[in-house]
């Protein structure tokens, strides 16, 4: 099989977070010319656009062994049905390199590439090594981080890490060219509300009962783009169309980038993903990481903004109507914090970290040293606090 012919497959689970740096790659992989294709879950439904709903995708099952008793056989059940399925695709399709980004799909594909002596790269997301990926670490060619300094990665793996940074689509790092429109004294607070890609119940309860609690003068100054679970839609219209508040509610925005580029403040989760295109965009942001984030990886993720003064991190147990109208309050009171907060989000971001990733992945797929790659020129200097080496 010829080189071009051979694919690049990326394995993500069907979540936003793994998705769209998968999808962001798979941009800069086909403008070259490489053929990709995106092995997955049944999650991935949700997605309906961008480069992934344009290239050919396989759906395999997997599973976590967390859990109770049951839910841990059933899981690893679906674990080994997925590395059987996995395997098959890999066999099948002979790619040049096989791209995990983490979730459930991703450990099969690239455990079954990395038996069958098929180049792998991981993409992690997060400040923290996922599971999946903590598992894979030791097997995989190289490791590209998304952040300095990140969690859990094995002294004996250090060595093989990149630090290229999590890649954005193409929609969100465009927002890098357009300026932060900055609130006026007495102008409009446009503020969006995410929760992840399927949206969060605590910011449905929360937000509206706080933007209730302001001031009416100030209230009247307030436009939002919410998006909620479907569940919650109907109780959260209810009580912005009695406060008289200019709203946009949805179960999922695909105009997201949109949005975001029109926003002066955003509240969210703290995922990866979210974290990326504040930065890249330059949007402040107030975050509240989930709780229930594996390793509390959010947690990290969030601090990475506020430290640099591009957000501010709300513990769930504190993101009260009370204390989040008190934050909005003084936004728009003193709109100029918002401004020097998008100023140094901006700071955070890496916008070519697509286009790095893809030097990795291609640099891999050749068996060349990282270090005297042409693709990947200029790398180590970049992130001197990286480190890289011969492909294993």
């Amino acid at each position: 099989m010829d080189d071009k012919h051979q694919p690049v497959i990326l394995a993500a689970g069907g979540t936003g977070g793994h998705i769209f740096p998968a999808e962001a790659l798979a941009e800069i992989l086909l403008a070259q010319g490489q053929r990709v294709i995106l092995v997955t879950d049944s999650r991935f439904a949700h997605f309906t656009t961008g480069a992934l709903s344009r290239i050919e995708k396989r759906t395999i099952r997997a599973g976590t062994v967390g859990g109770s008793l049951p839910r841990k056989i059933m899981g690893g059940i679906g674990l080994l049905l997925g590395i059987w399925q996995a395997r098959k695709i890999v066999r099948e399709l002979k790619p040049k390199v096989v791209v995990g980004f983490g979730g459930y799909p991703s450990f099969p594909t690239v455990f079954a590439a990395s038996r069958l002596g098929i180049p792998t790269v991981i993409h992690e997301q997060n400040s923290v090594l996922g599971r999946a990926n903590r598992l894979l670490a030791s097997r995989v060619r190289h490791i590209a981080t998304s952040f300095p300094n990140t969690q859990m990665i094995a002294e004996r793996d250090k060595q093989k890490t990149v630090m290229t940074g999590n890649p954005v689509r193409s929609s969100v790092k465009a927002l890098r060219e357009v300026p932060y429109a900055s609130v006026a004294q007495d102008g409009k607070l446009n503020i969006l509300v995410t929760g992840g890609s399927l949206g969060a119940s605590v910011f449905s309860e929360v937000v509206p009962q706080a933007i209730a609690l302001l001031p009416e003068p100030l209230r009247a100054r307030v436009r939002i783009d919410q998006q909620c679970r479907e569940a919650d839609l109907p109780a959260a219209r209810a009580l912005y169309q009695k406060l008289g508040v200019n709203v946009d509610l949805a179960s999922f925005f695909v105009d997201l980038p949109t949005r975001l580029a029109g926003c002066h403040l955003v509240i969210g989760r703290s995922g990866a993903s979210t974290i990326s295109e504040l930065a890249t965009a330059g949007r402040p942001a107030i975050l509240v990481p989930l709780p229930s984030a594996m390793d509390n990886h959010q947690y990290f993720n969030a601090n990475a903004l506020e430290d640099v003064g591009g957000g501010w991190v709300m513990a769930q147990d504190g993101f009260t109507p009370a204390s989040l109208s008190a934050r909005l309050e003084a936004f728009l009171t003193a709109p100029a914090t918002l401004a020097k907060a998008a100023e140094n989000a901006k700071k955070l971001g890496s916008p070519d970290a697509a286009e790095k990733l893809a030097s990795l992945v291609l640099n891999t797929a050749d068996g060349l040293m990282l270090m005297n790659s042409k693709r990947l020129k200029g790398l180590a200097t970049t992130f001197p606090n990286s480190s890289s080496m011969e492909a294993a």
